[in-house]
């Protein structure tokens, strides 16, 4: 696994397990964006899970219609898991190859980031910040997916001493649709262009 996923399980021995509740999800900051006003929209990711924090992990985001529609797209973690991020960048047509993120925790003397606190409901992981062409149209389906690496989340449940690390390689998964859209007066203009061209013919 890679160094920075590394920094995670400093403190503790690490198990490795399947789901066992944990799931990840997407929120969009908009589900339709007209392309003809903006050319960026984010993708927040969130992870949930038993146990007292989350510790770190990888994820990556697959895409469908993102063709000739999605030009870049960049990752950063959430602020309590920025110490091992790492953005494997755009993989092409709304492909995320994947984020990287983590915290290093060393009870008592190095405690969670308050905001990595499971048990409030499901915790950012990072935000995806997607780049689209301007004047594009069509509609993008997004699913979060396993990365290149050893496991998908790191749990860390406080047990009153060293504590317990939780390895997850496999958990549910979420999705987010948006719309992309031209704003509907440049639509209007199209079609109102295309009935004066049609009249002319005639």
């Amino acid at each position: 696994m890679k160094n920075a996923i590394a920094l995670i399980a400093v403190a503790g021995i690490a198990t490795v397990a399947s789901a066992g509740g944990a799931n990840l999800s997407i929120v969009a900051s908009a589900s339709t964006i007209d392309s003809t006003v903006s050319t960026s929209f984010t993708l927040a990711v969130y992870g949930d899970a038993t146990g007292t924090a989350m510790a770190g992990g990888e994820f990556a985001l697959t895409a469908s219609g993102g063709a000739g529609i999605v030009t870049d797209m960049v990752g950063a973690a959430a602020a309590w898991g920025a110490l091992g991020q790492e953005d494997l960048g755009h993989g092409g047509d709304g492909n995320y190859n994947g984020l990287i993120f983590g915290q290093l925790i060393f009870p008592p003397f190095i405690n969670p980031a308050a905001d990595s606190m499971l048990g409030n409901g499901p915790v950012l992981l990072g935000n995806i910040t997607v780049t689209i062409a301007a004047d594009s149209a069509g509609v993008i389906d997004w699913s979060t997916a396993a990365g290149a690496g050893d496991f998908i989340l790191e749990v860390f449940t406080d047990d009153g001493a060293a504590g317990v690390f939780e390895q997850l390689t496999a958990v549910g998964h979420g999705s987010a649709r948006v719309n992309v859209v031209p704003a509907p007066s440049a639509m209007a203009m199209l079609g109102l262009g295309g009935l004066v061209a049609g009249r002319r013919r005639r």
